[in-house]
């Protein structure tokens, strides 16, 4: 069974960093893209970031500057980097991993991690 582990969140304050790690257990497969996602309350979960097996990147906007995914395919891992955090980047960050299928695309999901900032 396929499970993604997440690790790395935690509270800061504005202007420091984290980087949080999400671990994929149960499989050896590359997975098409992983990446991160982040829910404030009473807001929907929007994409951070996207990295696919190739190395290809799509940051939000909101990011962008300021996060940087990387991906070791050997570990099955990814990773985020999240320098000059705002107090608007407080949220629960959620691992994504993705395998693309002809029926559609197929969706794992972390349990998510708390990230909060503080001003």
């Amino acid at each position: 069974q396929v499970q993604l582990v997440e690790s790395g969140g935690g509270l800061v304050q504005a202007g420091g960093s984290l980087r949080l790690s999400c671990a994929v257990s149960g499989s050896t497969r590359r997975f098409d893209a992983m990446g991160w996602y982040r829910q404030a309350p009473g807001k929907q979960r929007d994409l951070v970031v996207l990295i696919t097996s190739d190395g290809t990147t799509n940051y939000a906007e909101s990011v962008k500057g300021r996060f940087t995914i990387s991906r070791d395919n050997a570990k099955n891992t990814v990773y985020l980097q999240m320098n000059s955090l705002k107090p608007e980047d407080t949220a629960v960050y959620s691992c994504n991993a993705v395998l693309y299928r002809l029926g559609g695309p197929l969706m794992y999901w972390g349990q998510g991690t708390q990230v909060t900032v503080s001003s």
